[in-house]
């Protein structure tokens, strides 16, 4: 039996996905967000922030500077970054959060669950013992306990330097 999900938070993403005149990646990455912006760190090739319809509290992405869909159009000083900010992303959640395990991982492709599928981003996402499925559709809607500013600030507070 199918049970109905409550998850009034989706409207506002399906309500933005693929509208935005700009990529939220290069904005964030401008500087163009003021006090929408969430991000958290930033290094000189890429950058990490919250994401804004997130799965769990302290889900983060970690994203290229330059605007590239393709993984294999990152240069090598970009990867490598991006897997430092990537370990730092998860230095920090543990400190703050203290989850049991991750889920990190690319959506390459807009079929392959990639609504920005022009700008590469890494997901890194904490989970704890007993949280509901990655994909929170197919099960009971999950809460997110804290404001996204909240856990911005923790988060930055935290990072390791």
């Amino acid at each position: 039996m199918t049970r109905p999900l409550w998850a009034p938070w989706r409207l506002a993403y399906i309500g933005e996905a693929g509208s935005q005149e700009t990529c939220v990646f290069c904005a964030e990455a401008g500087g163009e967000l003021g006090e929408e912006s969430l991000l958290v760190a930033r290094g000189e090739h890429a950058f990490v922030l919250l994401n804004k319809f997130p799965y769990s509290s302290g889900h983060l992405m970690v994203a290229t500077l330059r605007h590239v869909g393709e993984l294999g159009e990152l240069s090598a000083v970009e990867a490598a970054e991006i897997h430092t900010l990537t370990t730092r992303s998860l230095a920090a959640l543990h400190r703050v959060y203290r989850p049991d395990a991750f889920n990190v991982g690319w959506n390459l492709g807009q079929v392959a669950g990639g609504s920005i599928s022009g700008h590469l981003h890494e997901h890194v996402v904490p989970r704890w013992a007993g949280d509901t499925n990655f994909m929170p559709v197919l099960a009971d809607v999950k809460v997110l306990p804290e404001h996204l500013a909240q856990t911005r600030l923790k988060l930055a507070a935290a990072w390791p330097s």
